[in-house]
C-alpha cells in the first residue's frame, strides 16, 4: 500500500490555451481538485510555494479552504520556502489551519530554489546573521518553528493582561497537538536529509536533487532514503517516519492522453545547474499505456523505497482534465503495482 496525493505548482497564465488565467481560477480550481481527488480516493492535495511568481505563494487560506471542504485527504504543501518565513506567526497560520482539518495538515518544508527575485526573503524583512548562508537562515527559522509548535509556554505574561492568562508563560495561539510530527524537510541532498531524521522530520524528495553520484535519480533518493532512515534510528525516535517522493507520471488512457504526453521528451532524467555551484539531476517524466507505465514504474528504485508518492499535475489544464490524470493512475496503475 502507498499513499498517493497530488502535487500543483500553482501555475496561472492569461495565455489562450490555459484553463487557469488568474490567481482566483488557481485557488478556486485548487480546492475543486483537492474535492475531486479525495472523492476518487487519492491521499493528498499538496501545493509548491513560490514568491514573485505567479504561482502558489500564501499557502494557508487555500489549504484551510480545502480542509473545510474535505474530511478525509491530506493537506500540504512541498515546500514552504523557510528563507521567507517568520516562524512565530507561521506557527499561528499552521495550527489553525491544522485545526480546521482536524489534523490533516502535512507541511513540507524546505531552504527552497532559486527564486524570480535577487534574495527576495530581504523583501519580506529578513537577513542571514554575521556568519550565516541564506540556508543556515532557513534551518534556523524551521528550527525555531519546530521548537514553538512543540507547544511549551515561553512568552512572560503581562501582569495586566486584556483577558484573564493562564499559568506559567505563554505559548502561541492556536496549537494543534500532533502537527510537529506532521512537518516534512523537502532535501535536495543526502546532508540535509540526515539533518530532518535528526530533528524529526519526514522527508520530502521531489523531481529535482543534487547530483551527487552521477547515478540515475532514482537511485541516487533511495540511497537518499536509505542514509535518512539509518540516521532516524540513530536518532532513537519512537514513531516510523514516512518519506514521499515526487514524480510526473501520465497513463496513456485516451486520445487527449497521447496528444498531451504520448510525445514526452523527458523521458531521461536531464543535468542542469541551479546556481554557479550546485549540478543538479532532474527527474524523468513517465507517460505511456499503462501496462508499460507499471512495467517502468517498478523499475524506480526511489518509489518503491516510498511510503507516500506524490503526482505533479498540469494544473493548467483543467480540474477536470486532472481528475481524470489522477484517476487513471489510481484505477489502472496503482492496483497493478499494489499500491491499492
Amino acid at each position: 500500500m502507498k499513499k498517493i496525493g497530488f502535487l500543483s505548482f500553482g501555475h496561472w497564465s492569461a495565455s489562450p490555451h490555459s484553463e487557469t488565467r488568474s490567481a482566483a481560477d488557481f485557488l478556486h480550481q485548487s480546492i475543486d481538485l483537492a474535492v475531486a481527488a479525495e472523492e476518487l480516493g487519492a491521499d493528498g492535495a499538496y501545493f509548491r510555494v513560490h514568491h514573485f511568481a505567479r504561482q502558489a505563494a500564501s499557502p494557508f487560506p487555500l489549504l484551510s479552504a480545502i480542509g473545510a471542504r474535505t474530511s478525509r485527504i491530506e493537506i500540504g504543501t512541498g515546500v514552504i520556502d523557510m528563507r521567507y518565513e517568520n516562524p512565530l506567526y507561521m506557527a499561528e497560520d499552521a495550527g489553525a489551519a491544522d485545526l480546521i482539518s482536524d489534523g490533516r495538515l502535512q507541511l513540507g518544508v524546505s531552504r527552497g530554489s532559486p527564486e524570480q527575485v535577487i534574495d527576495g526573503w530581504r523583501y519580506f524583512g529578513f537577513l542571514p546573521r554575521d556568519g550565516e548562508t541564506e540556508a543556515d537562515m532557513a534551518r534556523r527559522h524551521t528550527e525555531e518553528f519546530l521548537e514553538v509548535i512543540e507547544g511549551e509556554g515561553f512568552a512572560q505574561p503581562n501582569p495586566r493582561p486584556m483577558f484573564a492568562n493562564p499559568p506559567g508563560l505563554l505559548r502561541v495561539e492556536p496549537h494543534s497537538a500532533g502537527l510537529r510530527e506532521r512537518i516534512w524537510w523537502g532535501s535536495s541532498s543526502n546532508s540535509t536529509g540526515v539533518w530532518a531524521a535528526k530533528l524529526g522530520m519526514n522527508l520530502q524528495s521531489s523531481t529535482l536533487k543534487t547530483d551527487e553520484s552521477g547515478e540515475p535519480l532514482h537511485v541516487q533518493q533511495r540511497k537518499q532514503i536509505e542514509a535518512y532512515r539509518e540516521a532516524w534510528r540513530e536518532a532513537g525516535h519512537e514513531r516510523e517516519p514516512r518519506v514521499s517522493v515526487s514524480r510526473s507520471i501520465f497513463a496513456l488512457t485516451n486520445d487527449t492522453d497521447r496528444a498531451y504526453f504520448g510525445r514526452d521528451r523527458n523521458s531521461q532524467d536531464q543535468i542542469g545547474m541551479i546556481d554557479e555551484t550546485t549540478r543538479a539531476i532532474f527527474g524523468r517524466s513517465y507517460a505511456a499505456e499503462p501496462d508499460e507505465l507499471v512495467r517502468q514504474l517498478k523499475e524506480d528504485e526511489a518509489i518503491q523505497a516510498a511510503d507516500t508518492l506524490l503526482l505533479t499535475v498540469p494544473n493548467q489544464l483543467g480540474v477536470d482534465y486532472n481528475a481524470h490524470v489522477l484517476e487513471s493512475i489510481l484505477t489502472h496503475v496503482a492496483p497493478e503495482l499494489g499500491w491499492r
